[in-house]
């Protein structure tokens, strides 16, 4: 299979998911590390953006073409190299897999990213204290939603069944999130228990903020 190569940046939790798909995949691309808040955010420059437009991380080129938004390169590397399979076969398992993971990237994850954190802070004056609670607001309304669905009879080790899944690999990044703003995980005892599970798997704990190279 040709060359993978990732636009990372150690603290992404988008780009954390895509690291977590690519260890379940045994693949190790190279990396071009791209600092998100040195020199006012390198994926402004105009190298990066010559990638990806939209200038934001992660992006993956393979095979001379370069995919970006994280749950797009995800399903792109599952379909070419779909063992072990990251969404089951049936639709709908499928579906609930895509929901649990869409919860996380398409509602909780775009209103804290660090673009709408910055904004907050330089056209509305926010501290970052009043950040964190904006954070914390947000994750803990939809992670009491999440926890509520995880618990049906389909949840196994990891949030459908006893395989890591699209659902898990979102899931595991936004919990380092929350931790990162002190969030209290007590109403949330199903989390845990699937975040421990993950963290227990070689590819999750591979993918963590501070095992990557371009870690502070």
């Amino acid at each position: 299979m040709a060359d993978f190569k990732l636009y990372s940046y150690f603290r992404s939790s988008a780009a954390y998911r895509v690291r977590i798909a690519l260890n379940l995949k045994g693949i190790t691309p190279d990396y071009a590390f791209i600092h998100l808040l040195k020199n006012g955010g390198e994926q402004h420059g105009d190298a990066f953006k010559d990638v990806n437009p939209q200038e934001l991380i992660p992006a993956l080129i393979h095979d001379g073409h370069t995919i970006a938004q994280s749950l797009a390169i995800i399903e792109y590397l599952d379909a070419v190299q779909p063992e072990p399979p990251l969404l089951p076969k049936s639709p709908l398992a499928r579906a609930r897999v895509r929901q649990l993971a869409y919860a996380i990237a398409c509602d909780i994850h775009p209103v804290n990213n660090l673009r709408v954190l910055q904004y907050l802070r330089d056209t509305h004056g926010l501290s970052d204290e009043e950040r964190a609670r904006w954070q914390r607001h947000w994750i803990s309304l939809g992670f009491a939603a999440i926890e509520t669905l995880l618990t049906g009879k389909e949840t196994g080790k990891f949030c459908h069944g006893d395989a890591p899944t699209l659902a898990d690999i979102c899931l595991i990044p936004q919990m380092a999130n929350g931790r990162r703003v002190n969030l209290d995980f007590a109403p949330y005892p199903t989390l845990l228990r699937i975040e421990k599970e993950s963290l227990a798997h070689p590819a999750f704990a591979a993918a963590r903020p501070e095992a990557q190279p371009d870690a502070e």
